[in-house]
């Protein structure tokens, strides 16, 4: 069935999955993905261009996009695992990938500026509006890897993604993750050789940053892998553009430093996988393997000769450190054909897990009751 749907189009295929979801049986198509045993698959959400996702104090589901130039709230007032509202937060924004929730303020982070939405979930309640706060206005404006990640550390300071403005090349400033206090102030960098992370997270038995890093392009098919890492203070380089994957010398930059200087990755992923949006599993609906465990999406390859990713994978951590690297869920790659892409994830309150693809433009509610 799949393979007659793709023929249609992804459009018409978005809009078959919300029609199937609004009736109720999703099953036909979601069947597809192939979960563990005892895992489930649903509909939350129809959304345009999702990605990153953020979660309010009350429940709402905040969705960042990147074409889109829009922010979304969801709402699941009823908990039955089915958003019944969607409004626009925010649009004609220059992709407003990044969103993060603090102190029930919503903070978008555009190409150039970073935004703040005060009391957002009141705004939403009472629908007035506010105008909101300019965090900073003075982000690079370039647009290659472009769009920005955000998240709020246990040191409640906000963190921000500054990718390469290239495939490779050594600029400074970019290639990054800085920090800065709430309110934009005592920005600094945190890290350096990110080529473009697109997703992080903080283990909640230790509190150390791990984050995902998109490796280089044009080595070939199986080179560099993309990294997952993990960065236990600040300070710490992990290579890019001098080195990949912790062993391999950049041809045009890797005769400037040696390999053995930085920090080698936690755990080499896929080659061009496209690692982007990641959680520890904090919630306690999913068997307790999964427990405090990193989800992340494998958003696919583009320009692989056969394509790899477009998957979710698990990696399991004991005494910090990462020991394993193996899928968790697959099957929006059929034939070759990709007809969705994970971008990001989301630990619900009541232990589900959200998955939003913007090929599809929809979000995915993955639950456990085996």
């Amino acid at each position: 069935m799949m393979t007659q749907v793709m023929g249609l189009g992804r459009n018409l295929l978005a809009l078959i999955l919300l029609f199937a979801a609004e009736c109720g049986d999703a099953r036909p198509l979601l069947e597809k993905i192939v979960l563990p045993p005892g895992f489930h698959v649903g509909l939350f959400a129809s959304v345009p261009h999702a990605r990153s996702l953020a979660l309010g104090d009350d429940g709402t589901v905040f969705v960042g996009t990147r074409s889109d130039h829009r922010v979304y709230a969801l709402s699941d007032r009823n908990h039955d695992g089915v958003a019944e509202k969607l409004t626009v937060v925010a649009d004609h924004l220059n992709a407003p990938n990044g969103v993060a929730v603090y102190r029930g303020d919503l903070y978008v982070a555009e190409t150039d500026r970073l935004l703040r939405y005060d009391n957002i979930e009141s705004q939403l309640r009472s629908g007035r509006r506010r105008q909101p706060v300019v965090i900073r206005d003075d982000l690079p404006k370039l647009r290659h890897h472009g769009w920005r990640y955000i998240a709020f550390g246990p040191d409640g300071r906000l963190y921000i993604t500054i990718g390469a403005p290239c495939n490779v090349c050594d600029k400074p400033g970019f290639a990054s993750i800085k920090r800065m206090n709430p309110d934009g102030s005592d920005l600094e960098t945190f890290a350096e050789g990110v080529r473009n992370s697109v997703g992080m997270d903080w283990n909640p038995e230790t509190g150390v940053l791990w984050f995902t890093d998109n490796g280089r392009d044009m080595l070939g098919d199986d080179l560099p892998p993309d990294e997952l890492n993990r960065a236990p203070r600040k300070g710490m380089h992990f290579g890019f553009p001098y080195c990949h994957g912790g062993t391999i010398p950049d041809p045009v930059f890797g005769t400037r430093r040696r390999c053995d200087e930085f920090a080698p990755p936690a755990v080499k992923l896929g080659p061009h996988v496209a690692s982007l949006g990641m959680r520890f599993y904090s919630g306690k609906q999913f068997p307790p393997a999964y427990r405090n465990q990193i989800i992340l999406a494998e958003h696919g390859s583009w320009n692989r000769s056969t394509p790899i990713g477009y998957r979710l994978s698990l990696v399991t951590i004991k005494n910090g450190k990462a020991q394993n690297y193996a899928t968790f869920a697959e099957g929006w790659l059929q034939n070759g054909e990709a007809w969705g892409r994970p971008v990001d994830v989301l630990v619900m309150p009541d232990g589900a897990l959200l998955v939003s693809d913007d090929l599809q433009g929809v979000i995915y509610r993955i639950r456990f009751d085996g």
